[in-house]
């Protein structure tokens, strides 16, 4: 295999190969501005969301990595091995290997050669859904991963597909009055059984996920969680019967933990809408700006001084004119 290089840019973008263990892999650097010393600053690094490419559903991932850039932080959108313009060919049973941690050497491997390529600090996993679990292990073994980002997160472990005669049971009742009413009754035979069970996880829980989870939360690491409404469920809780793991996982994580939870009206699964898309670009533009602060660049000085509290931040379009809101651990919520 080649070293890896620049292949093309395009504006703020360039095209990059990196090395995945053997195999090629390809994809997007979003530059930032540049002012401030590159190694003062963390990279943001988006890893695919199952078998999505890097861009994401409906381009989210170019919006969010672009407006990342913008705010001052370099962003890469990889495609892992079998997935998207990358090498490599992707298993079969991709959910299952992603759940058992199957993308985290590489992905690991991704984060070390980003750091020494382009003089970062630190690199923050950004992951959707199944993404989110790649960057949760990923993060945990990579010892230059700064700060985790992730959307809808799931801690279970779920069938890859649905059996049909249930997919049409649950179309049945979404659409039947009868229907509803059935599935209402069940979800409180289920709360019931939730109940009894105490605060103890359910069976399909992804026992080495969280084990992952409780060592990077508990040792400090920063962590953005914000989670999307499912169906039937209101305001930051789950549904009736289901098991709250928002709340279980900020309580693993312990009192000293960083970790932001938030919950986004408006916004589907997959945020690609407008209300999600604005809404996730807010939350991580505060998150970052409270927890890896960019050295002001004095221009008189012509160097970077240290930042100070509430400081206005420049991005590469605007200026913005509202102090940065501060970010508080959740514990216990």
């Amino acid at each position: 295999m080649r070293d890896p290089q620049m292949t093309c840019e395009i504006g703020t973008r360039e095209l990059i190969e990196l090395d995945g263990l053997g195999v090629r892999l390809r994809g997007t650097y979003h530059r930032a501005p540049q002012r401030a010393a590159m190694q003062d600053r963390v990279g943001v690094l988006f890893v695919n969301s199952l078998s999505l490419p890097r861009a994401a559903s409906g381009d989210s991932a170019v919006h969010w990595a672009d407006a990342i850039a913008a705010f001052g932080y370099p962003s890469f959108r990889v495609d892992l091995p079998g997935l998207g313009d990358s090498e490599g060919h992707a298993t079969t049973d991709l959910l299952d290997f992603i759940n058992a941690g199957g993308f985290t050497s590489v992905a690991a491997a991704v984060v070390k050669q980003l750091v020494q390529r382009f003089s970062l600090s630190g690199v923050i996993l950004f992951g959707h859904c199944a993404g989110s679990v790649s960057a949760l292990y990923a993060g945990a073994a990579s010892p230059e991963c700064r700060g985790l980002i992730l959307l809808d997160p799931y801690f279970h472990l779920p069938q890859a597909k649905r059996p049909k005669l249930r997919e049409e049971l649950s179309d049945w009742a979404r659409r039947s009055k009868l229907g509803r009413l059935l599935s209402n009754a069940y979800d409180h035979v289920r709360s019931l059984a939730l109940l009894a069970r105490g605060n103890a996880p359910p069976p399909n829980a992804n026992a080495q996920l969280l084990a992952r989870w409780k060592q990077v939360a508990s040792a400090g690491m920063p962590a953005l969680l914000l989670k999307a409404p499912g169906i039937k469920a209101q305001g930051a809780k789950p549904r009736v019967g289901e098991f709250d793991y928002m709340d279980y996982i900020v309580e693993l994580a312990g009192k000293k933990s960083r970790v932001a939870a938030e919950f986004v009206e408006g916004a589907d699964h997959s945020f690609a809408n407008r209300k999600g898309r604005d809404e996730v670009e807010r939350h991580i533009e505060q998150w970052l700006a409270a927890n890896f602060p960019l050295p002001r660049f004095d221009v008189s000085a012509g160097d970077a001084q240290a930042p100070r509290s509430n400081d206005v931040k420049l991005d590469a379009n605007k200026q913005m004119a509202a102090p940065v809101a501060r970010y508080c651990a959740l514990e216990g919520r």
